[in-house]
């Protein structure tokens, strides 16, 4: 017997159309939202600060099982600054996890040593830390308003924070120059005393007078008067005149050397036969 056909299936409704065509489109944007929620809800759980807190004891412990250890630790650039305070600074030692090592905790750390200008720390997973040192050396003390700072040759001051008496004990022998503008008219005047040893050694103090020139105040508080802008050749010329009369190292209380043609010597009144002033024009080998 015959089966009759099956009747013919429904045809979609318009309505049910669109809905399959919406569906298509909701799907991805359903999932783009959920994955929103969740990244929302992870950045507010990560920035907790309790979260925070044991994420760091858990990476530290991480680090401390890994395999990758410090195997060399290198420096450049420190002249004046000692390796026992860098590695104090830096608070590691070879063989420690180089992962748990801090690269800004160092760099913040070593930026606090004395004549320290700056600091780049680098950290290499194959085990080395690189540290580059910028020192900024002192090259005088400037007395000003009764305080003793360190300048560089540029006049400015030196980074000396944290400096001990010890680190002090070190720049003793630098050369002192003292009031306002002396600062940045050091470096010439200390050039020209290094040329000549014997006046240098001779030399305490440097006193710049009006901005303008120098009196040099000697150990045995002898003041020698200084030609504004005739600086060098009135010290070789002094020099010479050391060089064959030992001038410096009598008793006597000045030298005035400001007038290009003559030399001006006061005498110490206690010293018998020698009383005033005397002055006399260069000797004739004074070049």
């Amino acid at each position: 017997m015959r089966m009759p056909p099956p009747p013919p299936a429904d045809r979609p409704s318009r309505l049910q159309l669109f809905m399959r065509r919406q569906k298509k489109t909701l799907r991805p944007v359903a999932g783009l939202f959920l994955v929103g929620i969740l990244a929302g809800g992870g950045f507010l759980y990560l920035s907790s600060p309790q979260t925070k807190s044991h994420l760091s004891s858990w990476l530290q412990h991480i680090a401390s099982k890994a395999p990758l250890h410090i195997v060399s630790i290198k420096t450049d650039g420190a002249q004046l600054t000692s390796p026992e305070a860098i590695s104090e600074a830096l608070g590691v030692h070879v063989g420690d996890p180089i992962l748990a090592f801090s690269v800004s905790g160092a760099r913040d750390r070593l930026n606090k040593l004395p004549f320290v200008d700056h600091v780049v720390v680098e950290r290499h997973l194959a085990g080395d830390i690189v540290v580059h040192i910028t020192e900024r050396p002192p090259f005088a003390v400037w007395q000003h308003n009764r305080h003793f700072i360190l300048i560089d040759r540029q006049g400015n001051p030196v980074p000396d924070q944290g400096m001990t008496g010890k680190d002090a004990e070190a720049f003793t022998k630098l050369p002192l120059v003292v009031g306002v503008g002396a600062s940045e008219a050091a470096a010439s005047l200390i050039d020209v005393l290094s040329k000549e040893p014997e006046i240098r050694s001779h030399v305490a103090a440097a006193v710049r007078v009006n901005e303008r020139r120098w009196n040099l105040v000697l150990h045995n508080n002898i003041t020698v008067l200084l030609p504004e802008g005739e600086e060098e050749p009135a010290i070789h010329r002094l020099a010479s005149i050391q060089k064959s009369t030992h001038l410096l190292d009598r008793s006597i209380v000045s030298v005035d050397m400001r007038l290009p043609d003559r030399l001006t010597v006061t005498k110490q009144q206690s010293e018998p036969g020698l009383s005033g002033t005397s002055s006399s024009p260069p000797p004739e080998h004074t070049p």
